[in-house]
């Protein structure tokens, strides 16, 4: 059995016949996707982080650096898109140009950017609704709150709404992509309406000498009592890696190329326009808020404590503006719902790709009777990211889902080029411009960043990828259609 065996491009074109999901989603709800599952934790609690422990006011460039390495990304992603129009994203792109055990570690390296993405953004809207439970007095007991490692009291302790909404979400998923879709317009109409009005509102209280040095000099900042050193042009790129999950999810849109009503030309149109726009926003956040609040006072053991934890909804509170802190949290809350759902939604399609192979059990791809969507596998997915959100640190699972997309990300640029160079006759409604260029920009810029990851999570990243291999030769290689079919 060939470990590089590919799979023809005739197949997937078979596949998209065959199948039988609902083709519901046009152009505008493609991007909506898209921009639903970039906006939201990045945006509303990595910047404090980006600003204080790596680039100071020059977050802005970090934001400019990573939106960069993703466009590069993004482009390539097209390019196969527009090729081979399934869900199984970077997996099914591996699968028809470099070879099965590569599309293998590629699907199984994506868990890291969708499950653990998911968990992600679970606890941090855990945190933002807790935040709005206290603008009406309301608290929920902390051992409720928190999970073990960060619970300071005794005996028992989990983060429960973070496990709650990741079930009532998966709920929603299993009841059909139309419904969710619907949802999902919605809460990006909100969170977009709720950035433009961060950045409108928050430039009228930019203070221009909170940008002065718009890059500080090197210095060591303590995090969580390890000491590093920060700012200066090493921490603006250091900045880029730290805040990559921001922009973690543009590629979710190529999971629903199954439901595209025309996948070949709206899912390429999606991916690139739900990045340009969230970069464009990001930017400006990020320039508002540093001038607002001078980046050294999101210090987590400074006056200002809590700054570190919601800076967006901390600079319109020193600002005198409490009324903006509702809506800013309000929508945080409502606004990452979004991103979970678009996680989750991906995560499913990715591994219904890998079931209709053979690569893991059939019970991933089987649809609901009437819904036509991939319960079971949306069950369990979802029962076990309420299950690691309600009890597992929010800093680990960040850095984890970066690593996971920054490795598709790279064989993705890698691909993309080596396809068109082994079949460039090949039809294409969207081609890379300058493709040599571009995905050897691609490949170097986002190695470059998974190595400036955080060394225990890139460790743990490389330990799962190990383990996907061993469960490749153990039970995929075994079970695969193309192999077996020989």
């Amino acid at each position: 059995m060939s470990l590089f065996i590919k799979k023809p491009l005739s197949a997937f074109e078979e596949d998209m016949k065959k199948s039988e999901m609902k083709r519901v989603l046009g152009k505008w709800s493609l991007t909506a996707i898209g921009i639903g599952a970039i906006i939201g934790g990045g945006i509303f609690v990595l910047t404090g982080t980006g600003a204080y422990f790596h680039a100071g006011p020059a977050l802005a460039l970090s934001f400019v650096i990573a939106g960069i390495a993703c466009v590069f990304a993004a482009l390539c992603y097209s390019e196969f898109a527009s090729m081979i129009p399934v869900e199984g994203s970077a997996y099914a792109y591996a699968y028809g140009t470099i070879g099965e055990v590569f599309a293998w570690i590629i699907g199984w390296g994506l868990i890291l950017e969708y499950a653990m993405g998911s968990m992600t953004v679970a606890v941090s809207w855990s945190g933002y609704f807790n935040k709005l439970l206290h603008l009406f007095n309301l608290h929920l007991p902390a051992y409720l709150t928190q999970d073990p490692k960060s619970y300071t009291g005794e005996g028992f302790s989990m983060n429960l709404p973070a496990t709650i909404i990741v079930l009532l979400i998966t709920a929603l998923l299993v009841k059909g992509t139309k419904e969710a879709a619907k949802a999902n317009n919605l809460i990006v109409l909100l969170k977009v309406a709720a950035v433009l009005f961060v950045i409108i509102a928050g430039a009228f209280f930019i203070n221009v000498a909170n940008w002065t040095p718009f890059v500080p000099e090197v210095a060591t900042v303590v995090n969580n009592g390890e000491s590093h050193t920060a700012y200066g042009w090493g921490g603006v790129v250091s900045g880029a890696a730290a805040i990559f999950f921001a922009y973690v999810g543009f590629d979710a849109v190529s999971t629903q190329a199954g439901e595209a009503i025309n996948p070949k030309k709206d899912v390429p149109f999606a991916i690139v326009a739900s990045l340009l726009v969230c970069t464009v926003l990001y930017i400006l956040v990020s320039l508002v808020l540093t001038g607002m609040m001078n980046y050294a006072d999101f210090n987590p053991t400074g006056k200002y404590p809590d700054a570190i934890k919601a800076p967006v909804a901390a600079a319109f509170d020193l600002a005198g503006m409490p009324w903006a802190v509702f809506i800013i949290t309000v929508a945080a809350t409502v606004g990452l719902v979004s991103v979970m759902m678009v996680m989750l939604l991906g995560q499913s399609r990715i591994f219904m790709g890998m079931s209709k192979d053979g690569l893991i059990p059939k019970m991933f791809s089987d649809l609901h009777p009437k819904n036509k969507t991939p319960y079971k596998s949306n069950i369990l997915i979802g029962v076990i990211v309420a299950i690691v959100a309600g009890f597992t640190p929010i800093a680990t699972l960040a850095d984890m889902t970066s690593f996971g997309t920054l490795f598709a990300f790279t064989m993705v640029c890698i691909a993309v080029w080596l396809l068109r160079v082994r079949e460039p006759n090949t039809p294409r409604s969207f081609k890379v411009p300058a493709l040599p260029l571009i995905a050897t920009l691609g490949i170097v810029i986002n190695i470059y960043l998974m190595s400036k990851l955080n060394l225990h999570a890139i460790q743990l990243s490389g330990a799962w990828l190990v383990i996907g291999v061993l469960i490749y030769f153990a039970y995929s290689r075994h079970h695969s259609k193309l192999n077996n079919s020989k």
